[in-house]
């Protein structure tokens, strides 16, 4: 009998679909690009009512600091003090900046400190936003939560729910009273400090409630940050959302990028954990497996799902938008899927065969 090597035998399990590749392009927008002094960072998917696209982000002003100014009032990261704005766009690429969607709440409120990472879901004749909290003070052992407000239309007014959908499952013990979440006794669940990134779908008749999950004592593998997703489900879009067992649903990922695809679930897995940099697909929405991987995708992605998502794997991905952080002000652009390449290898041309095929159909 002949002896296989381990990565032979995985090798047989990996798909032979092409059609999960490929690349990604961007490229910059108008009224939501860089401006000294601001962040717009963690687009929301992109949707359509009526002739406008509309998109929320996270918008915030000033510098930011870290931890240990010894300051309780000063702004930690980009997403710090900040809360939800909205704008809109005939085309995708030229966008007006229409307001203040969602708001911090006063002192003492589950969402006194910021309001970040939005995330849209138009279901019947109501949108739901979603979306990270945090309350004063800002600090490493802090806990995140996820909550929700409500409204007629896009344009809001939206109304908050009292409190948020869903927690951090706090369990683990922390080692000692000082404020570093690294130093614990046991860790915990997944997500037993944070739960953030949320994406809400309806789906099966229920509402899924994907999340990104932090625990207690975050450790470092060779992927990164060993964040992974989970999913909570409710019969009513207020909730209680309640976590699955089979909680966390990837190993990977960092900010939640999901979309319908043919009475399934598929996923764009990015920036952190060993899986990071995958498209994947769960026909169940729960059990995921990898379908290609993918080269630079783009960050904090919100896409434009389209009324056709089982036309093809990517068409819940076709364009959307993202934030850049690489200056010192956040800002967002857009992407696009970029399929040229792929059909180099369906079709078993080279680069160079490829642009005299491409030539002679446009000659």
């Amino acid at each position: 009998m002949k002896k296989e090597s381990a990565a032979t035998i995985r090798a047989k399990n990996y798909t032979k679909d092409c059609n999960w590749f490929c690349y990604f392009r961007t490229s910059g927008v108008n009224g939501l690009g860089y401006e000294d002094g601001v962040h717009r960072r963690d687009p929301s998917s992109v949707i359509k009512v009526d002739d406008l696209y509309y998109t929320w982000y996270t918008k915030s002003v000033g510098e930011h600091a870290g931890f240990g100014t010894g300051d309780p009032e000063a702004k930690v990261f980009p997403w710090d003090l900040s809360e939800v704005w909205y704008a809109t766009s005939p085309d995708g690429v030229n966008w007006e900046e229409q307001g203040l969607a969602v708001g911090r709440g006063p002192r003492g409120s589950y969402d006194d400190r910021s309001v970040f990472t939005p995330e849209i879901l138009h279901h019947e004749d109501k949108f739901y936003l979603v979306y990270q909290v945090i309350q004063h003070p800002y600090l490493l052992r802090q806990e995140e939560n996820i909550a929700m407000a409500i409204a007629d239309s896009p344009r809001g007014p939206w109304r908050k729910l009292d409190k948020p959908i869903l927690r951090p499952s706090g369990n683990g013990e922390w080692y000692g009273d000082d404020d570093n979440r690294l130093t614990v006794k046991s860790k915990g669940d997944f997500d037993s400090l944070k739960v953030h990134d949320p994406a809400l779908f309806f789906y099966k008749g229920q509402f899924w409630l994907y999340y990104k999950g932090e625990p207690k004592g975050e450790e470092m593998n060779f992927g990164g940050r060993p964040t992974k997703w989970g999913v909570a489900i409710s019969d009513n879009p207020e909730g209680p959302y309640i976590k699955s067992e089979y909680n966390p649903v990837s190993n990977s990922g960092h900010e939640t990028l999901l979309w319908h695809y043919r009475g399934g679930m598929a996923g764009l897995l990015s920036t952190d954990g060993p899986e990071k940099n995958t498209i994947q697909y769960a026909h169940d929405g729960i059990n995921f497996e990898i379908e290609a991987v993918i080269n630079h995708p783009p960050e904090a992605a919100g896409p434009y799902r389209t009324d056709n998502p089982d036309v093809s794997p990517l068409e819940g991905i076709r364009w959307g938008l993202c934030h850049v952080v690489a200056s010192k002000w956040n800002y967002i652009q857009k992407f696009e899927v970029d399929e040229t390449m792929k059909h180099l290898y369906m079709n078993k041309v080279s680069p160079e065969q490829w642009q005299r095929i491409q030539k002679e159909k446009n000659s």
